[in-house]
């Protein structure tokens, strides 16, 4: 198989790791690091009334998920109502009914606010538009008013500018008096601007909301006006007049129905309350995936029970060791037993530690190779030999333990984590190698074995390359396409060029 067919695997699998990867990290928010903290407000809507013995219904508008914020975690306080959710109109509304009332009540509804990453989504059709049926003198100040501004403007964005900038200067204009009515509001005058932009059969409505705050117990609604231009709704401040929302402006309802309405009852109440608190960057990524790629997040390691996670948070280092071996091995010349021996030795000193773990594996391989060197001479066959020296590495490795255990060292009862097999046939390969090719040889492949089996573990312990290769395992696309690539490396291995220096200087 030629090289091309091996270049185009590789930019396949890294291409589909990179955009996996990049999707998660850019689109669903995961972190990169771990313990990366986000900001989250909890919000309160608090309703109270007075009852007078009769049926009582009562509706709220609740906010629902935008491009810029996600709404989760919602809970709603209403002991004895019936309760009941629907969507009209762009709009959100919860609604309790009860059969009889008296008396104080009062109903709560929280919810938890995060952050969204997703760009302004673009509207392929361009909305209805309801042109009002004004009369009058003010059907003839809008008329006014809109033949002005046209003439300022360009296009809808600058139509938009123009007509707050002149809702915000009444002085000495009475048809922007007569429109506004002496009522010199943000919501006066967005109310206007939605009527003026209808008029030109613009569509413009109007979103009101709340500022996310640190806490707050009683705060003030806002209003805002956004109006559909190419293919997405623009939001205008109608004070500032200026195409911008604020990265604090929570919205929360959207047109000129009133945030809460009550039958049987009243008058009602509304407080709502703010509070911001902090969170782990990757559980709002999880709730974000939930809510915004389900399918995706169901093939997921996140949607595995909590335990097999817990050994997948291994399991995706080994990959990690492989990669290392490689480098060692194809790269830099280091000779090792075997090519998963070493990755298996650090998966053990993870639990024994780096020092006590280098300790332990060459005692029991020094054990075990005079151990093995004694069984030679008894002229055994190779499975009765092999299954005599695993009951010694048991024995050793047991009274290592107990040895360790009553010295007070307490990382020495990790011993018994080595795979024996993995330790049985690692002695007798090395007997082997001492056997054919002399002591230098085998001792110099079970150093190379420890030194690969240490710079595995001192990656495979760090808690960001856990975290990372965890969270996004797609990148284990991009290590295999290198680990193939590094498959047909022929080049000098760095040892190499270390013990063939002395030619090298010869010829200069």
């Amino acid at each position: 198989m030629n090289k091309k067919h091996l270049y185009i695997l590789s930019v396949i699998l890294t291409v589909t790791g990179l955009a996996l990867f990049l999707f998660k990290f850019l689109a669903l928010g995961f972190p990169l690091l771990p313990d990366t903290s986000v900001a989250v407000w909890n919000i309160e809507a608090k309703i109270t009334f007075e009852a007078k013995n009769n049926p009582v219904k009562v509706s709220l508008l609740i906010p629902r998920n935008s491009q810029r914020f996600m709404i989760s975690n919602e809970h709603f306080v209403s002991r004895g109502y019936g309760l009941t959710t629907t969507t009209e109109n762009n709009n959100r509304q919860a609604r309790w009914s009860i059969r009889t009332a008296k008396g104080n009540q009062v109903l709560y509804y929280k919810a938890l606010i995060r952050r969204a990453t997703a760009e302004t989504a673009r509207s392929a059709k361009k909305p209805a538009v309801d042109i009002p049926a004004l009369e009058g003198p003010y059907l003839t100040s809008i008329q006014s008013v809109l033949s002005e501004i046209r003439e300022r403007s360009a296009d809808v964005q600058t139509l938009v500018i123009e007509l707050l900038k002149k809702l915000n200067s009444p002085q000495g204009d009475s048809t922007i008096s007569l429109l506004l009515s002496d009522h010199d509001t943000a919501l006066k005058k967005t109310q206007v601007a939605v009527d003026i932009l209808t008029y030109a059969e613009i569509p413009a409505r109007i979103v009101h909301g709340i500022r996310l705050k640190e806490l707050e117990r009683n705060i003030t609604i806002r209003h805002w006006l956004e109006v559909y231009d190419e293919q997405r709704w623009i939001s205008f401040d109608p004070q500032t007049g200026l195409a911008k929302i604020d990265d604090d402006f929570f919205p929360w309802w959207r047109g000129n129905i009133p945030l809460g309405q009550i039958e049987g009852a009243g008058p009602l109440h509304i407080k709502i309350a703010v509070s911001l608190n902090k969170e782990e960057a990757l559980f709002g990524a999880i709730e974000r995936g939930r809510l915004l790629a389900p399918q995706f997040f169901d093939f997921s390691l996140f949607a595995l029970p909590i335990e097999t996670q817990a050994v997948y948070h291994v399991l995706l280092l080994v990959p990690i060791g492989a990669f290392i071996l490689v480098i060692f091995r194809n790269m830099i010349g280091v000779k090792t037993f075997g090519t998963f021996m070493p990755i298996l030795i650090a998966l053990a000193f993870r639990e024994t530690r780096l020092l006590w773990g280098i300790v332990l594996f060459s005692s029991l391989v020094a054990i075990g190779l005079t151990i093995r060197f004694y069984f030679e001479r008894l002229k055994l066959l190779l499975v009765p030999r092999l299954a005599s020296l695993l009951i010694v590495v048991v024995l050793i490795m047991a009274f290592m333990s107990i040895l360790s255990h009553k010295l007070g060292l307490e990382r020495g009862l990790s011993v018994a984590l080595f795979p024996m097999v993995i330790m049985t046939m690692t002695i007798e390969r090395m007997s082997i190698v001492w056997e054919e090719r002399g002591a230098a040889e085998a001792l110099q492949q079970g150093f190379g074995s420890l030194v690969v089996a240490a710079v595995a573990y001192l990656v495979m312990i760090n808690r960001y390359v856990e975290h990372f290769f965890f969270v996004f395992p797609e990148t284990l696309l991009i290590l295999l396409a290198a680990t193939l690539l590094l498959g047909r490396y022929t080049g000098y291995r760095l040892w190499e060029l270390f013990r063939f220096r002395e030619f090298t200087r010869k010829q200069q």
